[in-house]
């Protein structure tokens, strides 16, 4: 049960709660004190939240993601690069995927072993792989956010870099340059002749 908090009042109380009787006035007194008369309220204007003038987006056709220096070899970027070409780019990603795993390799010319498949000779690059897959994911988030609904990489490309010397400075690193450009593909439906509609 909730208890009653409220004191209880008597009658001793009850009279300290009425209000006081108003002072009395003198009517002499009233006639000789100026009128005041209630000043008129300033009209403030009521001012509107200033708003920012829209700004309309260019919708972007293509999207571009560049590394510099990247740490990998420029031989597996370029062999990479060849086979991302003409891939959507979530194709890509999982292709490369299968790549780390080890269980599709990446075409490459040269004296290198044969692959099962359609291939002749490649390897698995996993560490360039990997690489790749987390540039492929920032242009797959550019595509998404310039609103491509269906982007295609276009144009994969793989330059020499500085290369800096490691330790001791014995060894010169792997650096690589990489730009991947991607364009939204329009999807063409075929015509149906007229004589298959009937």
């Amino acid at each position: 049960m909730a208890t009653n908090t409220e004191k209880p009042t008597g009658k001793a109380e009850s009279k300290k709660n009425i209000p006081a009787a108003a002072p009395k006035v003198d009517a002499k007194a009233m006639e000789k004190a100026p009128v005041q008369t209630p000043k008129k309220e300033e009209k403030t204007e009521d001012k509107k939240p200033e708003t920012k003038p829209v700004v309309k987006k260019t919708k972007k056709t293509e999207v571009i993601v560049n590394a510099t220096s990247v740490p990998v070899s420029t031989k597996y970027a370029i062999s990479i690069c060849k086979f991302l070409k003409g891939k959507r780019v979530g194709d890509a990603i999982r292709d490369l995927e299968q790549v780390a795993l080890l269980r599709k390799a990446v075409p490459m010319k040269g004296e290198i072993p044969h692959r099962k498949g359609k291939i002749m000779s490649g390897r698995f690059p996993v560490r360039a792989s990997k690489e790749f897959i987390n540039l492929l994911k920032g242009l797959a988030g550019n595509a998404n956010n310039h609103e491509l609904e269906n982007p295609v990489i276009v144009e994969a490309i793989a330059n020499k870099a500085s290369r800096p010397y490691g330790k001791f400075g014995r060894v010169k690193r792997k650096r690589t340059h990489i730009t991947i450009k991607a364009k939204d593909k329009i999807v063409k439906i075929p015509k149906i002749p007229k004589e298959a509609k009937k």
